[in-house]
């Protein structure tokens, strides 16, 4: 339509005002376009990665490689979705003119590392799979800005144990998508919402 009412408008789910370029630690919650499980699968509470979930885990583990501010943490990929928590060090913007065999991201913000990684995951597995174009991740994704060393360690917590509470997990099409997860206490931190 000519006045643009047909076009919905994106509520933004991040915090407004706040600089996601800051120094910190990030929590992430990426899911599979239409909950696919593409990843591999979870066998005896413990995930078994097929060659896409290696591709993601291996492109995730190269993010502190190209972006020198950052420091990869705990980290799961799971059959449909994928959790990391991340620290990014205050770092000075723009291209580094310093000649260099190895690429470095000019870009040091939380929405350019996810941005950048989700692009390079979804070529790679594209290229892999002959579906040049198609969608890998759904448009958005989970943060949350981690507050304290309690929340640090709780967050690590839920990542590690995450592939042990697959079968109740409400990202799990075999369980149905309105399982109701676990009651760990993680939504205490995630304002009562499980990420």
């Amino acid at each position: 339509m000519a006045d643009g009412a047909s076009h919905r408008q994106r509520r933004s789910i991040r915090l407004p005002h706040y600089d996601y370029g800051d120094a910190g630690t990030y929590f992430i919650t990426l899911c599979v376009q239409n909950r696919r499980c593409l990843f591999g699968q979870v066998v005896d509470r413990s995930m078994v990665l097929n060659e896409l979930g290696r591709i993601v885990a291996t492109e995730w583990r190269r993010t502190a490689e190209i972006r020198p501010n950052v420091a990869v943490d705990e980290f799961v990929v799971i059959p449909n979705h994928f959790h990391a928590l991340l620290a990014m060090e205050r770092s000075r913007r723009g291209v580094s003119h310093t000649p260099s065999e190895k690429f470095h991201s000019p870009a040091h913000t939380l929405g350019a590392i996810v941005r950048g990684f989700k692009g390079i995951t979804t070529k790679s597995i594209n290229e892999l799979q002959g579906t040049r174009g198609a969608m890998l991740w759904q448009r958005n994704y989970y943060e949350h800005v981690v507050r304290n060393d309690h929340e640090l360690q709780r967050i690590r917590e839920y990542i590690a144990n995450n592939p042990l509470q697959w079968a109740l997990d409400r990202q799990n099409p075999e369980t149905g998508v309105y399982q109701y997860a676990p009651t760990d206490g993680i939504e205490e931190i995630f304002g009562g919402m499980r990420p």
